[in-house]
């Protein structure tokens, strides 16, 4: 089961219960996935020359939040940060904001943001450190502190 399907299922009730919260952006992304790479996008035949045996296939949305439509690219940008990486052992650690600070992220520029939950992960309850600290979750690494905590809202 695709995204796309799910859309077709339950899109148009979605829409109606949450019609009011969703922006036209959001809509018009869900209606492109709902109609890409079917009869409602047009079509094109491709044939071959050897044998004239014919392939018909559905256009797509090349919307960019379109999974089907960005797999490529998707795939290509992780081998790009693949490449970037660090030949060591690593781990990815995610802080989640209480929602009680969210709206403070629309006001904060990301720097700032960085600033703090990296001062937080360090200076706060000491939850990260004890976590890097303890053999039983990083027996090699015992002694490993954070290069940075990057966050994006």
């Amino acid at each position: 089961m695709e995204i796309a399907d799910i859309f077709r299922q339950h899109g148009e009730a979605y829409r109606l219960t949450h019609g009011a919260t969703l922006l036209p952006e959001q809509r018009r992304v869900m209606r492109a996935i709902e109609e890409c790479r079917t009869a409602a996008l047009g079509a094109h035949v491709d044939e071959c020359d050897s044998c004239g045996n014919r392939l018909i296939s559905y256009n797509s949305c090349r919307n960019r939040h379109c999974p089907k439509c960005q797999s490529l690219a998707s795939a290509q940008w992780v081998a790009e940060r693949q490449a970037d990486l660090l030949p060591v052992d690593y781990f990815h650690v995610v802080f989640t904001v209480p929602q009680e600070l969210a709206p403070l992220s629309l006001w904060t520029s990301r720097p700032t943001c960085m600033l703090l939950l990296f001062m937080a992960s360090l200076l706060g309850d000491g939850t990260v450190l004890r976590f890097l600290e303890h053999p039983k979750h990083h027996p090699r690494r015992a002694k490993d502190k954070p290069l940075s905590v990057n966050h994006y809202v």
